[in-house]
């Protein structure tokens, strides 16, 4: 069979079945899909390690877990150990009897089997369940330049913008099969010319913008299109520390949940941005300029979804995408402070907040987590998008200061300090 891409002779052995044919119909699988989207080339994948999203045990994903068993079977498995989504249940986070009942009976029935082909298939270890791979704690952060078969879109949009290594937003399957023959296809964010910005993004806000909403506003505008943002660096500074790497961690969710962003650049801070600069720009682009006006038609555009708008709320969810320890260990101090203020001991809300379990644990290790534990603040590894799918869960009245939570589910969106203020004082907007 004839294709359009140029091949190695390498892949031109793996479409042949020199490795067999599970392989080489998995190779022809990446080599049709590339040329439909005008790939000329498939390329090495040269990151360490691999980052996969498939299915949460869900019983409806039925044909998924029969392609992950035949690719088992020929001992097609990943070239990559790799880390993968966050578990959708937590016995720690709060759910009556009936809500358990639909999570094991009807919902999540084939998350042990799931995660047992996930460990024949190459996961790395038990405790590589989460959305923030990227984080130090868990270890799977790759280089500038690196080449990656990654989906799920907050961390490929992290890896794109903030590393910036080289990935598209493709389907969980097909970056496992990329994984598999360590091999992509070449076009989009992989290509020079796919990383060059067609939006100017000027802030000119007289306070530091909220992650999540600033975000959102962009990923609406912009949609699928590449961002330069200028003006940010004013806020966040020009060095890609802890809490930078935080705040655009939250705010790239946003961007590629309220839209389908796969790569911005900050001026003065992303490593392209400093490289490159303002030639990352491509002649004609267009402008967005977002001062406070702008922020808050945006937080005033949001649908309140709840059946009683003025519900009091019954959980609040931070977390998604999945906490940083310097997260963690900034709320802890500001929730500390709002309790001290108006005299309460604990929160007034159920409150869960998640993150990595590698990052639970560096964080059980420090006088935080006894503090924020005291505060009455609980901390799990799920993914509240998950917990919040069931239709049980999706009928209370949730809170959260993700967009990305607030796009898929029926949570309802509040900035941090709204946040803090209704789950240390009780007190609403």
């Amino acid at each position: 069979m004839e294709y359009k891409m140029k091949l190695t002779p390498e892949q031109k052995d793996l479409l042949s079945g020199a490795q067999g044919a599970t392989k080489a119909k998995v190779m022809e699988t990446l080599v049709r899909y590339g040329e439909l989207f005008g790939a000329d080339e498939m390329v090495p994948v040269t990151g360490r390690y691999n980052h996969l999203v498939t299915s949460f045990g869900l019983k409806a994903l039925g044909p998924v877990y029969g392609l992950m068993e035949q690719l088992i079977a020929e001992g097609a498995v990943s070239e990559q150990k790799f880390t993968v989504d966050p578990r959708p249940m937590d016995k720690n986070v709060p759910a009556n009897f009936l809500q358990n009942l639909v999570f094991r009976k009807f919902m999540y029935t084939r998350q042990d089997y799931y995660e047992a082909q996930l460990e024949s298939l190459g996961l790395i270890g038990s405790d590589a369940f989460t959305c923030t791979c990227y984080m130090k704690e868990v270890g799977n952060t790759p280089g500038c330049g690196e080449v990656l078969s990654w989906s799920e879109s907050s961390a490929v949009v992290y890896a794109n913008s903030v590393l910036g290594a080289r990935c598209n937003r493709n389907s969980g399957i097909i970056d496992l099969m990329g994984s598999i023959v360590g091999f992509v296809p070449s076009f989009g964010l992989l290509k020079d010319e796919g990383r060059r910005a067609s939006w100017v993004v000027e802030i000119k806000t007289t306070k530091k913008p909220e992650a999540q909403l600033l975000g959102s506003a962009i990923g609406m505008k912009v949609m699928e299109d590449v961002p330069y943002i200028k003006g940010l660096d004013k806020w966040l500074g020009s060095e890609l520390d802890d809490a930078a790497k935080s705040y655009l961690k939250d705010f790239g969710a946003a961007t590629a949940s309220n839209g389908a962003v796969g790569l911005y650049h900050v001026e003065n801070l992303t490593p392209e941005a400093v490289r490159y600069g303002d030639s990352l720009v491509l002649d004609g682009a267009k402008t967005y300029v977002i001062d406070d006006a702008e922020l808050q038609r945006v937080y005033d555009s949001y649908p309140v979804v709840w059946k009683n708008p003025d519900a009091e709320p019954k959980l609040c969810f931070m977390g998604c995408p999945h906490m940083s320890l310097e997260q963690l260990i900034s709320w802890t101090e500001r929730i500390e402070r709002s309790l001290a203020e108006c005299g309460n001991k604990k929160v007034v809300i159920p409150t869960v907040f998640t993150a990595a379990p590698a990052v639970l644990e560096a964080f059980g290790k420090t006088e935080y987590a006894a503090r924020l534990s005291a505060a009455g603040v609980i901390t799990s590894y799920i993914c509240p998008l998950m917990y919040m799918n069931n239709p049980l869960c999706g009928k209370m009245p949730v809170i959260t200061s993700s967009n990305k939570l607030r796009t898929y589910t029926t949570a309802r969106y509040y900035t941090d300090d709204e946040i803090l203020s209704m789950i240390t004082k009780g007190v609403r907007k």
